[in-house]
């Protein structure tokens, strides 16, 4: 009989976290003495949190940022949680090309990369002290007056008329099929748009596309008052791409980000195209993604079935429950011996271990295979017979963003199809087996939990019913 590897009794699942407990603005950096910014400080591994308890080290952000995790908790389910679930994938895939941006750049060895150099840390302190001081200015100025309706019925038609703002390049790149932007994405399943660096061994694909996010990178300069960048700096076709992607507002999968935080990038955007320009938002996301999306997504991995499994398993561990109550009251008001009366101790050990697992987002019934509910994008795959298909299939809806640019899924076929599902096949929906012993190390442990939760409460309530004298009245 094998032995469960379990983690302490009083192990407590990852709290729900509603934002990060700590601003990234907050997160100092520092310096080293040739003034390059330490990579340890950069990519934030020193951030551990609060929110961060209750995951084991098998499933760190990093083990799983590195591939060193299975399903269902791998880098592409991180993704498609993201996507469908907290809808903040943007995070994920700028944090994604980032990593890979910085590896590109420092092993390139091109004659250009000394046209951009390093945004230091005193440049970037400077810049945002400037920032701040521009909007204290602003906010000592006294705002003006708009003008009314109805003056503005009066001058309509005239040459007094207040000019009507034209639509971003931004809004016309979010509006835009993707497919037209990226057409060289070669599938890429987590759909930032493709590099076109200029490290001499790729070329971008359409000239016009790079002049459309060359466009609205110009535009985004212009509206935090810089000047346009040299385009011959390496990697400023790429990182426009970046700006009209992610930084602008308006873009199609803009971050979170403060409107310091937004011009302090772009004003190290606009003086170099080194990974350190890009410190502010790596910090920001990271942060966010560190705090707030990874415990997130270990404790929504945890639960092993669809909402209307688990709400099945409560209603039936509360039913459950309330049989055996009203067959212990009915054994003590009849003429049974007492020991009949411990009988229903056994439906109370199986009501109140699935209804305190189902509490947690388990049912005790796939625990026990190891299984877990497919997720709905997941179910509807056209060719289940061939395995490349079906991943290549997964890589798009990971991917979210070949049809418009943007993360949204409400079109895509598998929502209404699902919808359509009947209630008994969302219940019973099929089931695949869960790969990563650390997850199933903590289901293993949680349903412990509950069956010594519910061995107790069954003694509780059979050392009540057993004492008490029988009713003899059938």
């Amino acid at each position: 009989m094998a032995i469960l590897n379990l983690l302490p009794l009083n192990y407590r699942r990852p709290a729900l976290v509603e934002r990060p407990a700590t601003s990234a603005s907050q997160v100092s950096t520092q310096q080293s003495e040739d003034g390059s910014v330490n990579q340890g400080d950069t990519s934030l591994k020193s951030i551990r949190s609060g929110s961060s308890g209750g995951i084991p080290p098998p499933l760190s952000f990093d083990r799983i940022i590195e591939g060193g995790t299975c399903p269902p908790c791998t880098v592409r389910d991180f993704m498609n949680y993201l996507i469908y679930v907290e809808r903040s994938a943007e995070n994920l895939q700028f944090f994604l090309w980032y990593r890979d941006f910085e590896k590109r750049f420092n092993e390139a060895q091109t004659a250009d990369l000394a046209l951009a150099p390093e945004w230091t840390l005193a440049m970037e302190e400077e810049a945002i002290a400037r920032i701040k001081k521009e909007q204290a200015e602003k906010a000592r100025v006294k705002p003006s007056k708009s003008v009314s309706p109805a003056v503005a019925e009066i001058f309509k038609g005239t040459d007094f008329e207040k000019p009507i703002r034209k639509p971003s390049v931004a809004t016309a790149i979010a509006t835009t099929p993707i497919s037209s932007l990226a057409a060289n994405n070669d599938g890429d399943p987590f759909g930032t748009p493709p590099r076109t660096p200029s490290d001499r061994g790729h070329h971008y694909p359409n000239s016009t596309t790079a002049t459309t996010y060359n466009t609205a990178a110009n535009e985004a300069f212009a509206l935090a008052g810089l000047k346009a960048p040299f385009a011959i700096q390496p990697f400023r076709v790429e990182l426009d791409r970046i700006i009209a992607t992610y930084i602008m507002s308006g873009s199609p999968r803009q971050l979170n980000l403060s409107d310091r935080e937004q011009k302090a990038v772009l004003q190290a955007l606009c003086f170099t195209t080194h990974p350190s320009a890009l410190r502010v938002v790596v910090r920001s996301v990271e942060s966010t993604l560190r705090q707030q999306a990874h415990p997130n997504f270990i404790r929504w991995s945890i639960c092993n079935g669809n909402p209307v499994r688990v709400t099945f398993a409560r209603c039936l561990g509360v039913g459950t429950i309330a049989l055996s109550t009203i067959a212990a009251i009915i054994l003590t008001l009849s003429s049974a011996p007492r020991g009949f009366r411990a009988l229903p101790a056994i439906g109370w050990v199986i009501g109140v271990a699935t209804l305190v697992a189902a509490y947690k987002g388990m049912c005790v019934v796939l625990h026990g295979l190891h299984h877990r509910h497919v997720r709905p994008w997941e179910l509807f795959v056209v060719d289940e017979e061939d395995h490349q298909q079906n991943e290549k299939e997964q890589d798009v809806r990971s991917e979210k963003s070949l049809e418009t640019g943007s993360n949204s899924f409400e079109n895509e076929p598998w929502v209404v199809k699902y919808e359509k599902r009947n209630l008994i096949r969302k219940i019973f929906d099929r089931e695949v087996w869960i790969q990563e012993p650390a997850l199933r190390q903590i289901q293993d442990t949680i349903f412990v939990q509950s069956l010594l939760f519910a061995f107790i409460c069954a003694g509780g309530l059979t050392a009540i019913f057993v004492p008490l004298p029988g009713g003899n009245l059938f």
